[in-house]
């Protein structure tokens, strides 16, 4: 559901915004609704059914830009019992949920962003006694006829808060994993505890363990909502918070669709702004995120309308260095899993061995769950397995494996690109020669005996062509599946292209399959539904590729066909 500003009618609404971690008001969440705000408040009366329940204590975690900020501010604005934000939820989803007056700014509400501390460089080296003891400041400035007995801890300050006035809060944390992941190093602090000086990240622990599960936190909170890229951090085997449920990209649950954009909200966005769907999705979309098939990034979908452009806006916001670093890392196959992934593949990965922590990473499987929590893999939780969801973060990929000197797959993307130049000149012989290269270099990760593994082969070989199509496997057309077709992407100039593979026939056979079941019929209805001027015009290539077995060598037959 889209709400713009105009229609809100809250122009001339008093907004209050007081303090800076309590009775932060509405303000931030006014801000969000000055665009086209898609809305995810229904998440709301998820998180209200847990108040004052063992399953109080929420954290949501999903990668950089999908939305977890805007949900916490969300929820301030609800929660907040010192604004009065009714008229700003009205004509959203949570307005029509039985719990919405229940909740409607009923709490204090504390509200911490990690980041400002931990962005600080005053901070570094005592980030939790900081955010202590400025939490800790402005409690005893809201409540200050209370006796506080310790005004150095803020458990305790809001223990003495409750006993004396009865008050109770609702805690948010916005990006509660910052400091592990800015100070990752730790100690085994329960082994010697008298010896060892605990690190920032050790400290951090224990003051949100002391927050959380001392006696009385249930008494204290109403609620507590964390947000993050990371799920909890394990000691050993277990959540040190271990009484918190947890909404991940891998284990999202619940809450798929309330973070990032689905396709029916991307499609409504196309339509109010007259932009192409199929780019936007070319270019953002690809998480399979628990039950949702189909989610956007809504940060680069936001951009792209209004630049009226796709481009990369996402991938060059943070944590490239991170990518770089852990695919530095080499761990056995994990090239040849990235080679498999570039070409559309996807592959097996074990998530649950991973323990949520950036500085402990000892396998390809952590490099690979690291990866999905920072959105540079999706992950399909039914199949187990992981890949690169679309041509923003695939593009970050193949600038990554450059960086890395990674030359097996940088000499793969180069002879890549010359591969399409000769199918696009109709050089048969020397797109066969390709194909022959791209298959001793890829023995070590298909058993190459079917069309299936060709087709495989072929959309690693064909990795560059990404550049300028959308890349289509086993498209149905009627009459049956075309083995590959290349959709020109918006404005290119390339013409379609149409491959059909063959394994121990002849290319001839391949040609005859595409013109006998009129596959470029189908592809001409892609062309067609461009607006005028844009795309390739009719030129449409046919390719027929042909392995034989016996040889291990391939033919092609490259034809052009007019609409």
């Amino acid at each position: 559901m889209l709400k713009s500003v105009f229609s809100l009618g809250f122009h001339n609404l008093e907004i209050i915004n007081m303090g800076t971690y309590i009775d932060k008001g509405n303000l931030a969440f006014k801000k969000i609704l000055r665009s086209n705000y898609v809305d995810k408040t229904s998440f709301i009366a998820r998180v209200n059914s847990t108040i004052d329940t063992e399953r109080q204590y929420i954290c949501a975690t999903r990668c950089r830009r999908f939305g977890k900020s805007m949900m916490a501010k969300t929820l301030c604005a609800y929660y907040d019992k010192s604004c009065d934000s009714r008229e700003l939820f009205k004509g959203l989803a949570i307005e029509k949920d039985p719990s919405f007056e229940e909740h409607l700014n009923k709490y204090n509400v504390l509200y911490l962003d990690v980041t400002s501390f931990t962005a600080n460089t005053q901070f570094h080296g005592h980030v939790t006694r900081s955010i202590n003891e400025a939490m800790t400041e402005e409690l005893r400035e809201k409540f200050s006829n209370v006796r506080f007995k310790d005004e150095a801890d803020l458990m305790g300050c809001l223990q003495d808060v409750f006993n004396q006035t009865g008050e109770r809060f609702y805690f948010i944390i916005d990006e509660w994993d910052a400091i592990c992941r800015e100070f990752p190093e730790r100690r085994k602090f329960k082994d010697s505890p008298s010896s060892v000086e605990p690190t920032e990240m050790d400290e951090y622990v224990m003051f949100l363990r002391r927050l959380f599960k001392s006696q009385g936190s249930d008494e204290i909170f109403v609620g507590v909502y964390l947000t993050g890229i990371l799920p909890m951090v394990k000691f050993n085997t277990e959540s040190a918070l271990n009484n918190f449920d947890e909404y991940s990209m891998v284990q999202p649950f619940a809450a798929a669709g309330s973070f990032g954009f689905t396709s029916d909200e991307v499609k409504a966005l196309c339509e109010q702004h007259n932009m192409d769907f199929d780019e936007l999705a070319a270019w953002y979309d690809g998480y399979q995120i628990g039950d949702e098939p189909s989610m956007f990034n809504p940060s680069s979908v936001m951009k792209a309308i209004s630049a009226r452009r796709c481009s990369s806006y996402w991938a060059a916001t943070g944590a490239y260095d991170r990518v770089t670093k852990y695919i530095n890392l080499n761990y056995d196959g994990l090239r040849d899993e990235v080679i498999k992934m570039l070409g559309g593949g996807r592959c097996s990965v074990e998530t649950t061995s991973f323990g949520n922590d950036m500085s402990v990473v000892k396998s390809k499987d952590d490099v690979l769950t690291v990866l999905i929590h920072l959105g540079y893999l999706a992950y399909d939780d039914k199949t187990k397995k992981c890949y690169i969801p679309n041509k923003e973060v695939a593009g970050e990929w193949i600038n990554a494996v450059k960086d890395n000197q990674w030359m097996e797959i940088v000499n793969t993307i180069q002879s890549s690109e010359n591969l399409l130049n000769h199918t696009l000149s109709g050089d048969a012989e020397m797109v066969a020669k390709a194909i022959d290269a791209a298959h001793v270099e890829n023995t070590s990760i298909l058993s190459y005996n079917d069309e299936n593994s060709l087709s495989c082969v072929l959309s690693i070989a064909y990795i560059y062509a990404k550049n300028e199509y959308i890349i289509h496997r086993e498209l149905a057309t009627g009459k049956g599946f075309a083995d590959l077709v290349f959709i020109p992407r918006k404005f290119s100039n390339k013409p379609a292209m149409v491959v059909e593979l063959k394994c121990d026939k002849d290319a001839v056979a391949a040609i005859d399959q595409i013109k006998q079941k009129n596959y470029p019929a189908k592809v001409a209805e892609y062309l067609d539904s461009r607006p005028m001027g844009e795309g390739s015009g009719n030129e449409i290539l046919l390719v027929g590729i042909n392995y034989d077995k016996e040889s291990k060598t391939h033919s092609c037959i490259i034809e052009k066909y007019q609409k």
